[in-house]
């Protein structure tokens, strides 16, 4: 009887000692029982060691000095023996079915990774009811990668995936990025060490080495708390971040696309990466809306943006104490709400790029706003209004 292929799970762990018991029983009470848990500690300050050394021997405990995510997993990965990998950062949870669903999906030559949807939860592991989802068929999308870059990928989270060993073999050790400055977005979020982690960068490469495959149940939990690095950065950090990820990521794919014989334009992924593209319609808003003034912000809350941007006072639309209410049903609605703000003392509205649909779709407004109002500025990111101003009088 042939035996079956085993799986490892790698927990990687920083200062998350309150989270780390339930993320490691997680692995440990799988429906695939011939798996391995490896628990990498990047050098926690916080008593995680004592909570690692209390499984003996039902664990491979790797306990090493703080060099960052993508270190935490270099050495899970060379202890690994598995033919599947999954990587487990240790505030989230594995549903007992991962393993198993993971080892189907990737029984199939061609595969070298599979993602699945997650559940969200709270600090006290309570499912808030939202479902994080990347829709994703199982297609070839090396083709897409190659025309767009890092952009052209979906379902990146450490958490959310399995890789084959075969793939992995090819791409790691993952780069030791602990002094890429730009990839730290502020002296204040350094405890947080905002270094290209495993996610995009993974993302994006498997593409070039196999196919990926999507499993429809989720698999795991992500939990959101005060904790989570990148979704507690202010909007300007997370923009700087972003970037300097994109270009990381962006050169690594455009190396591996090198030692695969494929030629690929980078200043194109560029152009057209979101990243790039909301950098130079941030640098617009400062450049056309003075400090201290106030915009309506057209973006369905895609920016998440902070209340003020460089000093400009942000309105999302629509609004309801301040807070983005989602789309008006129809156009009467709309502009009785455009017109509730900008007699509220809204000076500006902006659309972003990804709302230019609402021209069409909301032809009253757009027409209200052309015939009643200049307008500033009118790129492929930016349609910019000035309120100030009314049938061009002051």
């Amino acid at each position: 009887m042939t035996k079956a292929p085993l799986a490892s799970i790698i927990v990687n762990n920083y200062n998350y000692g309150r989270f780390l018991r339930e993320a490691v029983d997680s692995a440990l009470n799988q429906t695939y029982r011939n798996t391995e848990v490896i628990v990498v500690d990047d050098g926690s300050t916080d008593g995680s060691p004592e909570i690692i050394a209390s499984y003996g021997d039902r664990i491979v405990p790797v306990l090493k000095e703080n060099g960052g995510q993508n270190s935490a997993l270099n050495a899970g990965f060379s202890l690994s023996r598995g033919d599947v990998i999954l990587f487990l950062d240790s505030d989230d949870v594995l549903l007992p079915t991962a393993v198993e669903a993971a080892m189907e999906a990737l029984a199939e030559p061609d595969v070298v990774k599979v993602h699945w949807p997650w559940l969200e939860c709270d600090d006290s592991s309570r499912k808030t009811g939202k479902v994080w989802w990347k829709s994703l068929s199982d297609v070839d999308l090396r083709d897409l990668v190659l025309r767009e870059g890092p952009d052209g990928v979906t379902a990146y989270l450490p958490s959310g995936n399995a890789h084959t060993r075969g793939f992995l073999e090819s791409v790691f050790p993952l780069p030791d990025v602990r002094r890429n400055r730009e990839c730290s977005p502020s002296d204040r979020e350094r405890s947080w060490a905002a270094r290209p982690g495993p996610d995009l960068y993974l993302a994006t490469l498997a593409p070039l080495y196999g196919r990926l495959k999507q499993v429809a149940e989720p698999q795991m939990c992500y939990r959101i708390h005060g904790g989570n690095g990148y979704q507690s950065l202010k909007f300007e950090d997370r923009l700087k971040f972003d970037l300097a990820l994109f270009d990381y990521v962006s050169k690594a794919a455009a190396e591996h696309c090198g030692k695969l014989g494929i030629s690929v334009n980078q200043e194109r992924w560029k152009a057209k990466s979101w990243a790039h593209r909301l950098q130079q319609a941030a640098r617009s808003i400062v450049s056309f809306i003075p400090m201290g003034g106030s915009f309506i912000l057209v973006d369905e809350d895609c920016w998440k943006t902070d209340s003020f941007l460089s000093g400009r006072k942000r309105i999302p639309f629509i609004e309801c104490d301040g807070q983005y209410w989602g789309r008006p049903p129809d156009d009467v609605t709309a502009i009785q709400e455009f017109e509730r703000l900008r007699e509220a003392g809204a000076e500006f509205i902006v659309f972003a790029w990804s709302t230019f649909w609402w021209f069409d779709h909301y032809a009253g407004l757009h027409r209200h706003l052309r015939t009643g109002f200049p307008c500033l500025l009118e790129n492929d990111c930016l349609v910019v209004f000035d309120l100030r101003k009314k049938s061009g009088l002051v």
